[in-house]
């Protein structure tokens, strides 16, 4: 019988509906049934006697035996093979069977006898081929539910049911919940089981038609569903209705509990699955026009409701028994069912809703890394992993709105949650909350770019507009801003009460609050309140100074402060609060500029308010107005006259109080800052040779720029109108600006980062749309960008926008003749652009096309991506696929092909890539033989010594680009070494009338025919340095004797060419000549000091023909600021350092770095630069070049361990450092860049947040005192003091990195040495701990540590190891250090430790890789045969399974420890690198145990949700995964002891939910679907299972006769049409 049921075909094509119902056989069918049911003729309705006959007169009768009492049911078989004799189509007959019985359904359900006989007919018809449960039981459940209640009733009591529902246990609002009569099925036909699916968040409405529509062979409509809701509709009672509704629902549980027997389709499985879940969840459904009371009452009163609700849970159970797995149990995880209101009291209920959340719970462990909650954004790396990340085909724009998800909310399933709506559920106080205000606490402390802010931020609910919606990927709300912004203030002033000097604190705070402010992320109103609360009830005793009156009065000028104190209904309040935060200056020291300063702004802030609003003016101080005149007196007698105020001579007091100034009259301060700066009035430049006499260039004389010291305490409000106003006399002016004004203008930028910063080609455009069109407008925003505000830039996170703006300079002016100035500073910016960028990029902003980059830009491009894959990996693995296509775009008008010396440091990816392109140096050569008679005849009448000056132009006009590109290289030819022979005039006038373009490829021939011709001379037995001195000869003509080429491309294009021996000697003979050296040397006198922010002096401006030469300076009239030939060559030293240790010249790149020591100060990446380098070519590097690469750095300035010196030039090299100096790197990560694990600010006490100072203060360098900010850098760092890599915790981190590619041990003993630290970090620290302080320190430190395996035990490791000693590592003071518990230091010690190795070259992660799985299968738990399997077991979920274990409870095991770390590791892992992680699985092989597979499912399982958008990385690592399966499951498992396969019930549950999140890209919805070639994956591993275990993964599969999933899937299921 299950055979004949399978046979039949699910997609048999149902009759017409009018042909059911007006079948002949229908009439004596329906007679036969109520004979048998004893219903009588007048039982059936009027409308089924109508139907009686058929249209058709002439149609045949059939006549059916009439009996007056019902037969025997023996007898109903016989009678109905009778009757069905007469009918030789039994196809149809099954139709009209069925469509006559689903009434009868109805009408029978409230008496018992008929129902029991209705179940024997369908089991007797079932057995001769009359019923097709495949078809009957989906349209009797359609009919069903479209009987019990109004189809927009229904859906909205279900609706209303579940939102509720969700929103207690913080999910989001659900899709429809509950389908109508035509689509009882899911209404995505990819997911059979969604009606009650609501995980994750909110699917996009699906109204695609019922995958089950064609499985019924008639519609609701067709089977009399009118009968069926008068049946249930029109009894006198509620009570009598909802017993109506009870006998049915139970009939139809009764009847599906029958078909279960057969073998049914696995859509009809998940169609009733999906509605008893439907009845059970809405069990309590509300009837419209009646009272609920009754409602509630009857439903709970009612015996018939707890039998139907069993008879459900029957079903329910049926389908999800693993013995036939009818349906996958988690389907129910996935479900919203657990979490039902109103659970009528019934243990039956009970005990499946225990089951759902036990499993679920199990399951969502899987999700979730060890100590996750611990895992947040650091700002110590540039990578902000992202949830939300787009794919690489988003255009720019899309990309420069979308939105980060620094962290993330854990779903019941512990599916990662982002969006406002999730956001504003979260509750304060929660875990949940304090997560979010630690990262945005940590934000506020290390102070990360706007862009990130802006990201991440949504608007205070009172400044949004009513249309804007809710905010798909915010994770933080503004209320979470406001309490850390109230945080960070209090904690300010503890530390300012404790005397601790942190004025610079104070204003990198006012910066990015103003700006948070301005944004409109806080409420003003609301933020006075809550602020005004905390400083008066639970922190009273902080507020001693005025530096929050300061705070505010620095953003009152913003229009919504203004509005909220001038026009609101609550300004009055407002005002008064603002106002009570006033305190009288207690400064020890009285005259410091600061102090000053904070005495009167209480003073400014009246006097401000008192402007604002008449109504409020009753509630000022009229002290402090009165203190206002003191203002204004100083004033008066500061500028008074015709004097100029000398800011460079000012004394303390009159910095403070011009600082006053700012405040109270921002207009008058600013024309005194502008009459500074011109005081000196202006000078006529000389003009240069090769322009006219008459024509005038009126520059501004030079007097020193405003010093940070003084701009640092201007108000906020004047920095931005002097900012604006030093813009119009910039680039609007008619007279030259001086390099003062440039610089006041550059330090206000770096001072206010966050409110001040502009996207300068943007902002002039908007301003002027020609102001970039005015000749040196564009020179002079290159020369800032380029020389000035490249790092904050980056810092911006504006440097790729920055980069495409340029190439669209470079595009439009390549080709155009004469513009060489323009063309070669924009290529150079674009150089330093490239090299800045730190992450993959595409080299055209919308990622199609051929590429607008110069031959220069392309090839470096080339390098720069090399680089980043191999020193940071890339954060989204897909860019890798758009990998090919971009090197595609960049060769395509490239020739270049690099040497095999260089190549064999790519990364393999980059190798791969480029390994297919062909050689076309030697084609380059031929097309120069071809050519070469012609360019030499032409050369000859050009250059020959008594040439024609008239034929410069018949050349320029008439000769073709082939052979103008080999001018150069025809000049070398006809020179033979000596400049007398040819005509220099004539050839600098070519070349400048030349396109910028056209001098490129002169250089890159130029070089190529010099080097062809040196192999050839050198074959006919010239000596090689005759040749060198003749090359170098030639080269210094161009580029020194007549200055006809720019130096920094032909170093670049013989550095190119390191595929010829002579080339890079060549680069070294010209970086060594003596007219390089003297230039550099002028240009460090010239330019002042590196940092020049600090210069006081007066800067000097160098003539235009010294500082560029003839050939970019020919014509040109705009004075230089900052550029300099010089200067140009700060990207391409880096470069050709890269090149000569590839080709192994490891002393010749160490010279040049001592040579070029002193200009390499001046490059803006330098730091980056070492960072790179040393990672680039990790064990390649001598420990001589390493010493001299770190010496690049100002090792002052940089956090360097103490010992670090001593390390690197230790005597014995191959003696690895002690543990205790790796943990003091680690502390210092704890310190620095890991975000605080507690608010100080709220501890009450003063010392607290010293302490908190001195834990930050920890591996800093020692404090630089600047002019007017005394000690400023004690306290936390400008972003001009670090502006690279750009903030303080990058600093600490990439110094860490820094210090272990510099030891000069390997990779293993370093990574050894730090898993060694974190396997035993949490005994040593709390044995260190209770040694100091006793056993009772702390709460249950020392007496809670596990009893069961303790892995912090040096036993845990196994005896075969050499494990250090608690001695080992120094601890007595760490954990004071520190500032945190031994408890809190251990964990966070771990997050460090991943964080650091997270940053460290792949080298070390194969490493790490290696250790930890040594240390795992090692452990005892595993090697250990005398244990039992229920121990072991234990022991690894003692160690695993809480995934907040480690942190909360003091425990500590080995395993525990190691996984914690790997988990670490890859939250800060780029997906590129996370294929490695692979690696662990495979030497964990051969799996041997349950708990061995449990801890390599622990370690990896986590990684799958991160993956989701990597389709093939997810796919690897889920192959790995299912490959451990199979070795202890499988079918030829060598497994001892054989166990059950419910022991892996959740872990068959998180592959069933994996898939579903990697199908969907994100959290489980009600439409998420597994992709077919995941289906796959799983299904040919599933073969070599045993069939118990391939029994629970059965619908993990693409067999659509046997896979819920692989039946509804859209890809799967052909369609019918």
């Amino acid at each position: 019988m299950d055979q004949s049921q399978n046979q039949r075909s699910l997609t048999t094509p149902p009759p017409p509906s009018r042909s059911v119902q007006f079948h002949p056989a229908r009439v004596p069918i329906l007679d036969l049934f109520t004979l048998y049911l004893g219903l009588g003729r007048n039982s059936r309705n009027k409308p089924d006697d109508s139907l009686r006959e058929p249209p058709n007169k002439a149609q045949k009768r059939v006549h059916a035996i009439n009996r007056e009492l019902p037969p025997p049911n023996e007898q109903f078989i016989l009678d109905f093979e009778q009757l069905q004799s007469q009918f030789p189509d039994h196809e149809q007959l099954r139709f009209v069977v069925e469509a006559v019985l689903i009434p009868l359904v109805a009408q029978c359900s409230g008496h018992g006898s008929r129902s029991d006989f209705l179940i024997f007919i369908l089991r007797s018809l079932s057995g001769i081929g009359c019923i097709n449960w495949d078809t009957f039981l989906p349209s009797l459940l359609s009919s069903v539910s479209s009987a019990e209640l109004p189809v927009g009733q229904m859906s909205q009591a279900v609706s209303t049911i579940t939102s509720s529902s969700l929103s207690q246990s913080g999910m989001l609002p659900p899709p429809n919940t509950i389908t109508n009569s035509s689509n009882f099925q899911s209404s995505n036909p990819a997911s059979p089981l969604n009606s009650v699916h609501t995980i994750g968040s909110p699917a996009q409405p699906s109204i695609e038609p019922s995958s089950g529509a064609a499985l019924s062979p008639v519609k609701s409509s067709d089977i009399s569903s009118s009968q069926l809701q008068s049946k249930l509709r029109g009894g006198p009672s509620v009570e009598n209705n909802d017993i109506s509704n009870s006998n049915l629902r139970q009939l139809c549980c009764k009847i599906i509990l029958t078909g279960l027997e057969f073998s049914l389709k696995p859509v009809t499985y998940a169609g009733i699955f999906n509605h008893m879940l439907n009845w059970l969840v809405n069990w309590d459904q509300r009837q419209h026009g009646v009272d609920e009371s009754v409602i509630l009452k009857s439903w709970r009163l009612d015996k018939t409701v707890i039998a139907w609700l069993h008879s459900c849970l029957d079903v329910i159970w049926l389908l999800v028994d693993e013995g036939k797995c009818r349906v996958p149990f988690y389907e129910l995880l996935r479900s919203d069912f657990q979490f039902i209101e109103n659970i009528p009291d019934d243990e039956a209920l009970f005990t499946l809703i225990l089951e759902i959340h036990r499993r679920r719970d199990m399951m969502a462990l899987h999700m979730q890394m060890l100590d996750q909650h611990l895992h947040c954004p650091t700002f110590g790396t540039h990578r902000i992993l992202n949830q939300t990340t787009p794919t690489i085909s988003n255009s720019n724009e899309a990309i420069a709105h979308l939105r980060l998800s620094p962290l993330s909310y854990l779903s019941v399933l512990g599916e990662p949650l982002q969006g406002e709506d999730i956001t504003t559920s979260i509750q304060k106080g929660s875990l949940d909350w304090e997560r979010a205000v630690r990262c945005i606490r940590h934000a506020l402390r290390t102070t990360p770019s706007p862009d990130w802010w802006r990201r991440v931020l949504v608007l205070a609910p009172c400044y949004r507009p009513s249309s804007q919606g809710i905010t798909a990927g915010a994770v933080f709300s503004s209320e979470m801003i406001c309490e850390a912004v109230i945080d960070r203030i209090v904690e300010l002033s503890k530390l300012t009460n404790s005397e601790i000097n942190c004025w610079q604190d104070w204003l990198v705070f006012s910066d990015i609050f103003y700006f948070l402010t301005k944004s409109g992320c806080i409420d003003f109103i609301d933020f006075v309140d809550k602020l005004v609360s905390r400083l008066s009830v639970g922190d009273h005793h902080i507020l001693r100074t005025n530096h929050v009156t300061w705070l505010l009065a620095q953003i009152i000028r913003i229009e919504l402060v203004m509005n909220a104190l001038n026009a609101d209904s609550r300004k009055v309040e407002t005002t008064r609060k603002v106002l009570s935060f006033h305190r009288e200056d207690r400064s020890s020291d009285p005259s410091s500029p600061q102090s000053v300063l904070l005495d009167f702004v209480s003073s400014c802030q009246n006097l401000r308010i008192w402007s604002l609003n008449t109504t409020t003016r009753d509630y000022l101080n009229n002290e402090q107005l009165q203190k206002g005149k003191q203002i204004d007196e100083w004033w008066r007698q500061a500028s008074k006259g015709d004097r100029m105020m000398d800011y460079m001579n000012m004394d303390e007091r009159s910095i403070g109080m011009f600082w006053v100034v700012t405040y109270t009259m921002a207009q008058p301060a600013l024309e005194t800052v502008m009459n500074w700066l011109t005081s000196a009035g202006v000078i006529d430049l000389l003009p240069t040779t090769n322009l006219q006499p008459a024509e005038r260039i009126v520059c501004t004389r030079e007097v020193s720029p405003l010093p940070i010291s003084l701009l640092s305490g201007f108000s906020l409000n004047l920095c931005l109108k002097l900012s604006y106003q030093m813009e119009d006399s910039l680039f609007s002016g008619q007279i030259i600006p001086s390099i003062a004004m440039v610089e006041t203008y550059t330090r206000l930028l770096l001072i206010a980062p966050h409110s001040l910063f502009r996207s300068h080609f943007n902002h002039l455009v908007q301003k002027n749309p020609s102001l970039l069109s005015k000749p040196g407008v564009t020179l002079l925003v290159l020369e800032m960008l380029n020389y000035r505000l490249l790092p904050l830039y980056r810092y911006q996170g504006k440097s790729k926008a920055l980069m495409y703006d340029v190439t669209k300079i470079i595009s439009a002016l390549k080709g155009k003749r004469g513009d060489h100035r323009v063309f070669r500073l924009a290529e150079n910016l674009c150089l330093n652009l490239i090299f800045s960028l730190r992450d993959f990029f595409l080299v055209k902003r919308e990622g199609k096309g051929p590429t607008e980059f110069t031959e220069t830009l392309n090839r470096v491009t080339v390098i720069t991506l090399s680089i980043l894959i191999k020193t940071r990996g890339i954060a989204d693995a897909d860019h890798l696929l758009y990998l090919q296509n971009m090197l595609d775009q960049i060769m395509a008008v490239s020739v270049h092909t690099w040497s095999e010396k260089t190549l064999r440091y790519f990364p393999s990816v980059m190798r791969e890539a480029l390994s297919g392109r062909p050689d076309k140096r030697s084609l380059a050569i031929q097309t120069w033989q071809q050519a070469e008679t012609t360019v030499i005849n032409q050369c000859t009448q050009l250059l020959s010594p008594s040439a024609d000056p008239s034929y410069v132009m018949t050349y320029i006009s008439h000769s073709f680009p082939q052979h103008r590109q080999y001018l150069c290289a025809g000049a070398l030819i006809l020179m033979h070494g000596h400049a007398e022979n040819i005509n220099s005039g004539n050839l600098g006038r070519v070349l400048r009338e030349f396109s910028p373009e056209e001098v490129t490829s002169n250089i890159y021939t130029m070089v190529d025919v010099m080097l062809h011709h040196m192999q050839i001379e050198l074959q006919q037995g010239h000596l090689i340095q005759d040749l060198m001195l003749k090359a170098c000869a030639s080269l210094a003509f161009f580029v020194w004797t007549n200055e006809l080429l720019p130096l920094d491309i032909l170093l670049l294009a013989l550095t190119d060419r390191d595929d010829d021996p002579h080339a890079l000697r060549i680069v070294i003979s010209l970086l060594d000549r003596q007219e390089l050296q003297q230039r550099v040397k002028l240009f460090c006198l010239a330019r002042g000091p590196p940092e020049h922010w600090l210069h006081t002096g007066v800067f000097k401006r160098v003539e235009l023909q010294k500082a560029l030469g003839n050939h970019l300076s020919w014509k040109d009239r705009y004075p230089v600021f900052f550029d300099d030939i010089a200067a140009r060559l700060l990207p391409i030293i880096p470069l050709i350092i890269y090149r000569l240790i590839e080709n192994d010249a490891m002393d010749t790149a160490e010279r040049l770095l001592a040579l070029y020591s002193q200009l390499l100060a001046y490059y803006p990446l330098r730091f980056t630069f070492v960072r790179d380098i040393l990672a680039y070519f990790y064990g390649h590097l001598p420990g001589k070049l390493i010493v001299r690469i770190l010496n690049v750095l100002d090792i002052s300035k940089i956090p360097f361990s103490e010992s670090f010196p001593q390390q690197i030039s230790s005597s014995n090299p191959a003696m690895c450092p002690p543990l205790d100096y790796f943990t003091t790197l680690l502390l210092g990560i704890v310190n620095n860049v890991i975000p605080p694990l507690h608010n100080n600010s709220k501890s009450g006490t003063i010392g607290d947040a010293s302490n908190s100072a001195l834990r930050t203060a920890q591996n800093k360098p020692p404090a630089v005192s600047q002019s007017g900010l005394p000690n400023a850098s004690e306290g936390q760092k400008a972003f001009y003091q670090i502006q690279d890599p750009g903030t303080y915790t990058q600093l600490v981190l990439e110094t860490a990195v820094i210090e272990i590619l510099s030891l000069p041990v390997s990779a293993s003993q370093i990574v050894q040495s730090l898993v060694q630290i974190v396997v035993n970090i949490q005994p040593t620290l709390i044995q260190s701990s209770d040694s100091l302080h006793g056993s009772s320190n702390g709460v249950g430190q020392g007496s809670v540590l596990p009893t069961s395996p303790s892995g912090g035990s040096t036993d845990s490791l196994g005896g075969s190891r050499s494990t250090p000693s608690a001695s080992g590592v120094n601890t007595t003071n760490f954990a004071s250090r520190s500032g945190y518990t031994s408890q809190q230091l251990s964990c966070l010690l771990i997050q460090a430790c991943g964080l650091l190795l997270a940053q460290l070259p792949p080298d070390f992660h194969a490493q790490l890789y290696l250790e930890t799985t040594h240390i795992i299968k090692e452990n005892w738990w595993l090697t250990d045969m005398k244990r039992s399997l229920v121990e072991i077991d234990s022991a690894v979920g003692y160690a695993l399974l809480d995934p907040t274990w480690a942190a909360q409870n003091n425990t500590s095991t080995a395993i525990g420890n190691v996984v914690a770390l790997l988990h670490s590791f890859f939250s800060n892992l780029p997906q590129e690198w996370l294929e490695g992680s692979n690696v662990i699985i495979k030497q964990l092989r051969p799996v041997t145990s349950i708990a061995m597979l449990r801890i390599a499912f622990r370690i990896t399982g986590p990684l799958l949700p991160k993956l989701a958008n990597a389709h093939t990385l997810f796919s690897k690592t889920l192959s790995v995964l299912l490959s451990i399966l199979v070795d202890v499951f499988g079918k030829n498992s060598q497994i001892s002891i054989a166990a059950d396969a419910s022991e892996i019930a959740d872990i068959i549950d998180f592959l069933h939910h994996v898939i579903h999140y990697e199908g969907q890209g994100g959290p489980v919805q009600a439409s998420s679907k597994p992709r077919p070639d995941v289906l796959a994956l799983i299904g040919r591993a599933a073969e070599s299972l045993r069939p118990d275990i391939q029994h629970l993964l059965s619908h993990l599969n693409t067999d659509v006769n046997s896979s819920v999933y692989a039946a509804s899937h859209p890809k799967l299921v052909p369609n019918p049409a």
